[in-house]
């Protein structure tokens, strides 16, 4: 049964999402080459706790750091360290805030300085097939029908979805019900309501769509080693179509 949010609980998670858009901004205008992951991590930390919020991710089923920092052929959960990011790299970022009880969810892809065509359009795509995802995100829709937008579209592109990985209803905990496929029919799953808030977030390859999961145990890879796109949104289901709560 997917959680619906009374208008207190949407309210709060406005706050949430309002303070993690503005952590994941002032985040973004660090991404330069020279800097490491850790940096991106550490700067993550400082902002979330100058905002009165917790970092969402840190300690979640064990995982060491605030942020997810993920580099070329990274597709999520890349774990911060002393790796030096360099001109021509794309990074995804994704971030997690707990304020006061509430949660919010997103992530981005950025080039690094000047990056090459296929990864430009590689990551427009991502972030066009999140803006398609999201529309489908009405009351009276199925939930696949978010999924077959992003799918149809990225692959009319010529890139793959991930499957491994999905976004997830949050709000009163950083995963709720349901599972939601970047991929699949149209018309399938349960009917969208108003009140319902989902972490709608396509991850997209170059490549082939399969991962590997490095030894660290979190860190999911291209198995071709092509680079990946990821971009999240948390987004409520209202009466007035959807809100995108970390914008």
């Amino acid at each position: 049964m997917i959680p619906l949010k009374s208008e207190k609980d949407l309210q709060m998670l406005r706050q949430s999402g309002k303070i993690l858009a503005a952590v994941m901004q002032q985040v973004q205008k660090s991404i330069r080459p020279g800097i490491t992951t850790l940096d991106i991590d550490r700067l993550s930390q400082e902002l979330i706790l100058r905002n009165n919020a917790i970092a969402a991710f840190k300690g979640y089923k064990g995982y060491p750091a605030t942020a997810c920092v993920s580099v070329n052929e990274e597709i999520v959960h890349g774990i911060p360290s002393g790796r030096v990011i360099l001109e021509g790299d794309i990074v995804s970022i994704d971030l997690g805030v707990n304020y006061q009880g509430y949660f919010s969810d997103m992530a981005i892809t950025l080039p690094v300085g000047k990056v090459d065509q296929n990864k430009k359009k590689l990551i427009e795509t991502a972030r066009d097939s999140l803006d398609l995802g999201i529309k489908q995100a009405r009351a009276g829709n199925n939930l696949t029908d978010i999924s077959h937008s992003i799918q149809s579209f990225v692959e009319a592109e010529g890139f793959s979805v991930v499957r491994q990985f999905v976004g997830h209803g949050i709000g009163l905990a950083l995963h709720e019900e349901p599972e939601i496929p970047n991929f699949g029919k149209p018309g399938y799953g349960p009917v969208l309501e108003n009140g319902m808030v989902l972490a709608i977030e396509p991850m997209i390859n170059i490549g082939g769509w399969e991962c590997l999961i490095l030894d660290n145990g979190w860190t999911a890879v291209t198995k071709d080693g092509t680079p990946s796109a990821h971009f999240e949104h948390t987004v409520a289901i209202t009466d007035k179509g959807p809100v995108i709560l970390t914008q």
